[in-house]
């Protein structure tokens, strides 16, 4: 497959118009989500400008925990309830809960809204992430999940940037509106769709009234019980630890360290985003094996190694390094999405996603604290240590998955 080939290939997924829609209604959704987190940035400055980084780490930490609550609930929703309706009725709870925003003046209300935006969040991806595998060609697959995962990668590059020029011109309080705009233009794409094209893939007997308690717990099983997905879900953990320190520890390198300003830090994590981007745009068409091993080892390798390195070599180098640790964090995140829709039985699939989702976040509940201990206690050699961190998790989870694979 020749280089143009290779980089058409996930748009292929495009003809199918159900997924085109629903596509389409991702990048819209996404646009606005960028707009909303500058916008709350911005707002917890007006809020309280000496106590802003805190109420805005607050939001963030409500965020996570709103998804690992009610995300395996979601999975088990998506199967008893028409997912059109699922989709419909969250993108409206969350255009009505953006557009309250600009009213806000105290701090208990904007922890209100963010962990109910979330709430709804926390339904709303784990049921999109359930119908892709269904309306999409079992071929195509892969390609689908990957522009889908490299168009949130990009947006989370350059959304934040738009939505500061739009600041710029709008007003901070003003943008929450267009994030309001986004997400109607997403639901009219979402009305478009048929009921029936959303379906596909759910088994008639989910719907009927069951213990939901009993359905969260199956999903748990399934995600853990199948090695594949075990393993995949290990390499998350060990990428979500070195992915913390790039988000946490990144500013004090720049900044403290190699003495720097804001604009080299933006450039900075713009490389290791696009890295990443790029990574998800080809990786359906790279990596054909079934266990997605190549992918999930060597991206947990090279994300490690590139972090290893970043306290001893300057900026220029940095750049190097952030590209690569941009590149291995997809390699070690994204072969996930694509093994549940392709080991899990299609009836059971809404359950396992809404599953994934919860230990994904949850895995990064526990690598932020590790990130800020050991930039705090560790200034100098923290990226060196994180790295090293990652690198022996890397080996232990390999051992482990050779050692259960001898016991088949």
């Amino acid at each position: 497959m020749s280089i143009i080939e290779t980089i058409i290939e996930p748009f292929k997924a495009l003809r199918n118009s159900t997924f085109a829609r629903l596509y389409f209604a991702q990048i819209a959704s996404l646009f606005g989500d960028a707009f909303t987190w500058l916008g709350l940035a911005l707002l917890t400055y007006e809020i309280s400008p000496g106590n802003a980084a805190a109420i805005l780490a607050s939001a963030l930490t409500l965020r996570v925990t709103a998804y690992i609550i009610f995300s395996p609930f979601a999975g088990v929703v998506s199967e008893k309830f028409k997912r059109k309706n699922i989709l419909l009725i969250t993108q409206l709870a969350r255009m009505a809960i953006v557009s309250l925003l600009p009213f806000v003046t105290a701090e208990w209300q904007l922890y209100g809204l963010i962990f109910s935006l979330n709430v709804f969040a926390a339904f709303f991806t784990p049921t999109y992430r359930a119908i892709i595998p269904q309306i999409v060609e079992k071929e195509r697959y892969r390609e689908a999940n990957g522009l889908s995962m490299a168009t949130f990668q990009l947006l989370s590059v350059f959304g934040p940037a738009l939505a500061g020029i739009v600041a710029v011109w709008l007003g901070a309080k003003q943008i929450f509106f267009v994030n309001g705009a986004t997400l109607f233009i997403a639901i009219l794409l979402i009305l478009t769709i048929p009921f029936n094209a959303l379906q596909k893939g759910v088994n008639a007997d989910n719907a009927q009234t069951g213990n939901t308690w009993k359905e969260v717990i199956k999903g748990v099983r399934l995600l853990f019980g199948n090695k594949i997905l075990r393993f995949s879900l290990s390499i998350e953990f060990i990428s979500a630890v070195a992915g913390a320190m790039v988000l946490v520890n990144t500013v004090g390198l720049v900044k403290t360290s190699l003495q720097l300003d804001d604009k080299h830090y933006g450039w900075i994590m713009s490389v290791f985003g696009v890295g990443a981007a790029i990574t998800a745009f080809l990786l359906g068409s790279l990596d054909k094996t079934k266990t997605r091993s190549i992918s999930l080892i060597s991206g947990a390798f090279l994300i490690g190694i590139a972090i290893s390195f970043a306290n001893f070599v300057p900026y220029t180098g940095l750049m190097f390094l952030w590209i690569l640790a941009g590149i291995g964090q997809t390699l070690a995140d994204m072969p996930s999405e694509t093994l549940i829709g392709e080991n899990i039985e299609p009836n059971d699939q809404g359950k396992v996603y809404g599953s994934h989702f919860a230990f994904s976040h949850l895995w990064w509940a526990i690598a932020y604290p590790v990130a800020g201990f050991l930039g705090t206690q560790f200034p100098n050699k923290d990226f060196m240590i994180g790295g090293v961190l990652t690198l022996v998790l890397s080996v232990l989870a390999i051992v482990l998955m050779k050692t259960n694979l001898m016991k088949k």
